[in-house]
């Protein structure tokens, strides 16, 4: 039996799973690594830990496993999106700390790249809108922060790349310097609808072409990474964005298929096929993945910076939790938040507010308020802010999403799933597999090396766990949601004197 090991490369962690044909788990690894926080605003991650992480955690698993290196026919990639990182092609060190996809220092710089009136253009070719969120303006940062950073990136002394190109860098013995399509789509500089580097946007962040990598598939022939990673030569096959990877890890391969991934931020996705959908409602138009030679796939997407991250805030930030998962041990302790609401904006508003400026604001509390209140609004924060993410996709659609299919570490709460199908008014389906992001990446790389006839033969995987159903009248929704936009209103534009 051949098997296929998919390295999962995360904001917080890295894990690496060991997967056999039938796309059973065999053994997995994971490591958390640090977080760098150097000034407010800003977010930053050690590259080169980043890929001992992949090292360590695919070396356990394979260990683990029992397989031989040498039957696993393929490597798949899944990673963090927008963070970028910057090497010298020659020795392959990282310039500069790679910048995370939540760090809002080029704020101001995006905010007068709109005010000259670019936004339509940028809009136009990437579905992207002008936010730090996205790599562009993380490089133009870069490349001004190194000395001569401009000029040896020009000459091709330098090289960059998101996380996926990073690792598959790493992989082969710096032979592969390439980015699948659904990662360059969050670059901000790729042309979606021509599945290239677009030299206009290249212009107008000053970043020079030669600093960049090839555009690929999202399942093929991406390189080869070498025997001093697990002693076999091993194709990688596969390449995608964590949230595509959970977009075809749920098999959301039919246009009007949802899903929603709660991990550090929360990400919901609307498939549209082949069509590249505009959105009227400030959600984003992305590449969803290329398979092979066949058309670019597209999807509608809503991000929410601070999902399972509000979490981690309860934990390390106020410390009334000592693990991720006693938030719903303590959340249970009461009917429901007492009047208490947080917005969770610690790095601005995602979709569809993209609000750079909004901050984290609890509103509400009295002298009854107990940790369990605030533990329950955490959650409901998470859950308020993807209904926003539907709402607006129901807004462009005209259709009602009947249902909602859920992956990611948090999605494992009851409690939060239930609170999220009350104020959706919609059922949520929990997979019986809820890591579909690593999934998704074994998924493409299983392809990419003919392990399977196609996507017919993959959608005989999935099965859900279970469906929770809306129990709140529509009364007490609408009066809940309510009561959120009004605290939204007051967390936005925190950030400024204007």
């Amino acid at each position: 039996m051949k098997h296929i090991l998919a390295l999962d490369q995360g904001t917080t962690s890295s894990r690496s799973i060991v997967y056999n044909e039938r796309l059973e788990p065999m053994a997995v690894s994971q490591r958390e690594f640090t977080q760098h926080f150097p000034e407010p605003g800003r977010v930053e991650h050690d590259a080169d830990e980043i890929w001992d992480s992949i090292v360590v955690t695919a070396r356990e698993a394979v260990a683990t496993s029992g397989v031989d290196a040498s039957s696993i026919a393929s490597i798949g990639i899944t990673n963090q999106r927008e963070t970028v990182v910057v090497w010298e092609r020659d020795t392959g060190r990282p310039v500069h700390r790679a910048i995370v996809w939540q760090d809002r220092r080029t704020a101001e710089f995006m905010d007068a790249l709109r005010e000259a009136g670019n936004e339509p253009l940028v809009q136009s070719r990437t579905g992207l809108l002008l936010d730090p969120y996205f790599s562009a303006s993380k490089l133009h940062w870069i490349l001004r922060a190194i000395p001569n950073g401009h000029a040896r990136a020009s000459s091709g002394e330098l090289a960059a790349g998101t996380i996926d190109s990073w690792i598959i860098y790493k992989l082969t013995g710096g032979n592969s310097h390439v980015t699948d399509v659904s990662n360059a789509s969050r670059t901000m500089l790729m042309n979606i609808h021509r599945g290239d580097w677009d030299s206009d946007l290249l212009a107008l962040f000053d970043i020079p072409r030669a600093l960049l990598p090839e555009i690929v598939p999202s399942s093929g022939h991406l390189g080869v990474a070498g025997r001093g990673f697990l002693e076999a030569d091993i194709p990688v096959c596969g390449a995608i964005g964590d949230q595509q990877s959970a977009l075809f890890g749920q098999l959301c391969t039919k246009p009007g298929l949802v899903k929603c991934t709660y991990g550090t931020g929360c990400f919901l996705l609307l498939f549209t096929g082949p069509d590249a959908v505009a959105s009227s409602s400030r959600l984003l138009t992305t590449v969803a993945w290329k398979i092979g030679g066949a058309p670019l796939q597209y999807a509608v997407e809503g991000s929410v910076f601070m999902g399972g991250a509000s979490i981690q805030w309860l934990r390390d930030g106020l410390g009334i939790i000592k693990s991720a998962a006693e938030v719903n041990t303590l959340a249970a302790k009461v009917p429901d938040s007492g009047g208490v609401v947080l917005v969770p904006a610690f790095t601005g508003l995602g979709a569809p507010y993209w609000n750079a400026d909004a901050r984290g604001t609890l509103l509400g509390m009295t002298r009854g308020t107990t940790a369990a209140h605030i533990a329950r609004a955490t959650l409901d924060g998470i859950a308020f802010q993807v209904s926003d993410l539907v709402e607006a996709m129901e807004k462009d659609s005209g259709n009602h999403i009947a249902s909602l299919r859920v992956d990611g570490g948090a999605c494992a709460s009851d409690l939060l799933m239930q609170i999220q199908a009350d104020l959706l008014g919609t059922t949520v389906e929990r997979p019986a597999n809820i890591e579909s992001t690593a999934l998704g990446a074994a998924m493409m790389a299983g392809l990419g090396a003919g392990l399977w006839s196609g996507l017919g033969e993959l959608s005989q995987t999935r099965s859900v766990e279970r469906r929770f159903a809306p129990t709140i009248t529509v009364k007490d929704r609408k009066a809940r949601i309510k009561t959120w936009k009004r605290a939204v209103k007051r967390a936005q534009n925190w950030n400024t004197t204007k």
